[in-house]
């Protein structure tokens, strides 16, 4: 077994600001947010302020989790923290989730009971601003959580750019508003904002539903596989088995190696090494390897004999 790691302090550094920066920045779109509902009473302002709760929390929690994920094996936890990650961008999506549910069910009550929505203008501009600081903010949270391998960092900006997308279709609707003066384009752009980002929501949880049931990633097993194939024959072995999976952090690769018999078991686990550092270099990214080592000649035999 090989555990190769290619993250260093930097990336957890990033990691770690980035995720800092995202909460503050949470909260102060949330005070803005928040002033501008008070001063409009605007239903798709308040939608927009209710996602920005959900958002403060679920960055808190993926905080949390960020800080979690990197803590090393312990005798309670023997394969690491690892799949906090997967946990935290599932209770992002179900945040979202609620919080679409909970915009539609205000938007519905503000409806039926009488609109009234004043100082439209500085709202618009107040909820404009937030949505250009939410836009960067998102691309630099993926950004960031792409390069370093982060899911969490990468689920957290995926929901600020959905914010961002919120607060934009916020203020052309609330336009429409003031141009034409019709103020049930207020809670209908409201619904519209809960049910795009409803979507939002739950692509992230199923996401990590997939990421907690050790859900097999296509693309990544076939890049394993290419870079497997140019060592297999100048390595000289054959290989069954192959299992690829994400932590959230680390691949995890499993591999049963088939030798020739007359391969002595020191020469064969040499070339496996080899092969454990060939991937590490060619995936780019922290893994951890385990391979089997068998005899070509009586493999299937010996199998069948064990089933």
């Amino acid at each position: 077994m090989e555990t190769i790691s290619v993250r260093t302090a930097d990336e957890r550094r990033q990691n770690q600001y980035a995720m800092r920066l995202s909460l503050a920045v949470g909260v102060a779109m949330l005070v803005g947010k928040g002033s501008a509902y008070y001063l409009t009473g605007s239903a798709a302002i308040l939608s927009d302020a209710i996602e920005s709760v959900i958002h403060v929390l679920a960055v808190a929690f993926a905080a949390f989790s960020l800080h979690l994920s990197v803590k090393p094996p312990d005798r309670r936890f023997p394969y690491g923290y690892e799949r906090i990650a997967f946990f935290s961008a599932g209770i992002e999506g179900a945040l979202i989730v609620l919080a679409a549910f909970t915009i539609i069910w205000t938007a519905i009550h503000k409806w039926s009971h009488g609109l009234q929505i004043e100082r439209l203008g500085t709202g618009v501009l107040v909820v404009l601003a937030a949505s250009l600081v939410n836009g960067a903010l998102g691309w630099y949270l993926i950004r960031t959580g792409r390069r370093t391998n982060s899911i969490i960092l990468e689920a957290n900006g995926r929901h600020v750019l959905t914010d961002c997308w919120t607060s934009f279709g916020v203020v052309g609707g609330l336009g429409l508003v003031i141009v034409t003066g019709w103020l049930p384009f207020d809670p209908i752009l409201a619904i519209a904002v809960a049910v795009n980002i409803l979507w939002s929501g739950a692509r992230l949880m199923s996401r990590s539903v997939g990421g907690l049931m050790d859900y097999t990633d296509p693309q990544r097993t076939s890049r394993v596989l290419a870079a497997i194939e140019p060592l297999r024959r100048e390595l000289r072995f054959e290989h069954h088995g192959l299992r690829v999976r994400h932590t959230g952090h680390r691949t995890l690769i499993e591999i049963h190696l088939l030798f020739p018999f007359a391969v002595t078991l020191g020469d064969a686990h040499r070339r496996a090494t080899v092969l454990e550092k060939h991937l590490a270099s060619v995936l780019d990214e922290e893994i951890e390897v385990v391979t089997h080592l068998e005899s070509l000649e009586d493999h299937a035999a010996v199998h069948g004999r064990a089933h």
